[in-house]
């Protein structure tokens, strides 16, 4: 039987020392969260921020852009916000609505302000093994979880399922700076199972539900640290992209959903903004 990983208090034990940091320097952390229209999954994602930045005693400032925006309205907008001085990091909900092209706010993003990797600059940092890079939060979130959990990344065999540019392709990166051994498998890949034998560190982030199930699971190490970053929805009720039951008898310890990756992304975001507004200061000390 796996051992379930507490993303839950891992969070909680991150949001603590960002408040008491945050409180000491007498600086409130402002995030500026913009947001076109009012898709139900981003006015859902704005509530976890919101709850998630009380918590850690900080503000999450919402701009709410009607969703028949111009481009030309959209990056004028977003560089008054980008600009203000009493903003210490801005976070643009994504995917914009049809018609919308994010790229030209990616690159007039402030890098000191970026909150999760939207600039080419921290991108590019990333790439380099930049200690300075802003880390795209859920990519983090996963690295986090796995110091937490003290999972050995340094020579480990980590296969990620997914190799998006925010989550799988950073994470990769991500764990091969700390010398792990990184294959991404994705939805070309021939045979996954045969890619995750011996893994020592299993993530799946492909957004498939149930996707992971015993034909893979068997293969891994004894030992396996598995995090399912998935978050879908199966007759109204949320799941990862494990079938966990089937995944939880190989896996050494496992995350579960909900309750996993999701309870630290908000708190990684936390994090950024807070090293955004006290540059200098370890915030984690």
């Amino acid at each position: 039987m796996a051992e379930i990983i507490n993303c839950v208090q891992a969070a909680s034990d991150i949001r603590e020392k960002i408040k008491e940091k945050t409180s000491l320097s007498g600086i409130t952390p402002v995030l500026a969260a913009v947001r076109v229209g009012a898709d139900p999954s981003d006015l859902a994602y704005e509530r976890g921020i919101k709850n998630t930045f009380e918590k850690a005693g900080m503000e999450v400032r919402v701009f709410e852009l009607d969703e028949n925006i111009s481009q030309q309205q959209l990056e004028e907008k977003y560089m008054q916000i980008n600009s203000d001085p009493s903003i210490h990091s801005i976070l643009l909900f994504r995917p914009l609505p049809s018609g919308l092209d994010e790229r030209p706010l990616a690159a007039m993003t402030d890098p000191a302000k970026d909150a999760d990797c939207m600039s080419p600059v921290n991108w590019a940092k990333l790439v380099m093994g930049d200690d300075s890079a802003v880390c795209p939060c859920t990519a983090e979130a996963v690295v986090r979880i796995l110091d937490f959990a003290n999972t050995d990344i340094n020579g480990a065999n980590a296969v990620i399922i997914g190799r998006s540019q925010v989550i799988g392709k950073p994470l990769g990166l991500m764990l091969l700076k700390r010398n792990a051994t990184v294959t991404w498998c994705h939805s070309r890949t021939k045979d996954i199972s045969l890619q995750c034998r011996n893994a020592d560190i299993l993530v799946s982030a492909c957004g498939r539900a149930r996707m992971i199930g015993e034909d893979i699971a068997r293969v891994i190490s004894s030992g396996c640290t598995a995090i399912d970053v998935g978050m879908n929805f199966e007759g109204g009720k949320m799941c990862g992209d494990f079938d966990f039951e089937a995944v939880e008898p190989y896996a050494g310890k496992i995350t579960t959903v909900p309750g996993g990756v999701g309870s630290m992304t908000n708190t990684i975001l936390a994090l950024h903004t807070a090293q955004a507004a006290l540059p200098g200061i370890d915030i984690l000390s």
